[in-house]
């Protein structure tokens, strides 16, 4: 890989990880149209090379979070074990079933906009501040953890982007939610990433990660994702709040436009 793009693959990560880490979103999500658009990367490469930037990028919050005693509790817990069959389940899928990414632009413009507006409207709606919806049962968040592990395995998300707004809008304050959900990303990221490297020797085509690219993008996504969960107590929580319902939205209508383009 040439030093430009190397260069460049670290700048990208180092500013999505430090804006979207104090809302719990590793920033791959954003990181994969980058990667199609941009780096041309093949398709489903993408999706490991985007599931290797997690595994990169991951420690960095995460190193910071644990410092705070944030990663303690039953939430992280539930979301890893719910997420790791998922992720194993869902790269499965994408190799032998779902190669084309066309689709899942589609489903997560569909998602991931009303649930950035909800979060956002429900956020700015005095009375629903004052009665705020109690947590959801533990069962509810693990099986919606096993869902996330497989569309993230599918498409190597990660899974916080979707945890993260779904939790939040359940009441659930974006300080816990965060690093409970990168917890999980990275976890399901390491899983993934492996998982697509055993079938890239047993299948041929663009499986493997863009290593280099997936590499260069975690080193920065490793710096900025510190420096992100290092700012989050400093913000108030309906601020997170805020700031995670406008990367869902914001989401939303980038992969709604990228579809429909």
């Amino acid at each position: 890989m040439e030093w430009g793009l190397g260069a460049a693959g670290v700048v990208v990560g180092l500013l999505i990880a430090v804006v979207t880490a104090p809302a719990g979103v590793s920033g791959a999500v954003f990181l994969l149209p980058v990667q199609l658009s941009v780096f041309a990367v093949p398709d489903p490469a993408v999706t490991p090379t985007n599931l290797l930037y997690n595994v990169v990028a991951g420690p960095g919050a995460l190193l910071r979070y644990r410092r705070a005693g944030a990663l303690r509790g039953p939430l992280v817990r539930r979301l890893v074990t719910g997420t790791l069959p998922g992720v194993v389940l869902g790269a499965f899928i994408r190799v032998f079933a779902l190669p084309g990414p066309h689709v899942f632009r589609l489903l997560i413009a569909a998602l991931m906009l009303p649930l950035g507006l909800w979060l956002i409207t429900g956020t700015l709606r005095p009375a629903h501040l004052e009665s705020p919806r109690p947590e959801p049962a533990p069962r509810t968040v693990t099986g919606l953890a096993l869902a996330v592990g497989v569309v993230g395995g599918i498409y190597g998300i990660g899974g916080g982007s979707i945890l993260g707004p779904v939790l939040a809008g359940r009441g659930v304050p974006v300080a816990k939610v965060a690093p409970a959900a990168l917890a999980s990303t990275f976890a399901t990221s390491v899983v993934g990433a492996s998982t697509y490297a055993l079938l890239s020797l047993a299948r041929t085509g663009s499986i493997a990660p863009d290593w280099s690219l997936g590499l260069a993008c975690g080193l920065g996504g490793l710096i900025g994702g510190y420096l992100g969960a290092r700012l989050q107590p400093r913000l108030p929580e309906t601020l997170l709040r805020l700031l995670l319902g406008t990367l869902a939205t914001a989401l939303g209508a980038l992969y709604a436009i990228d579809a429909l383009s």
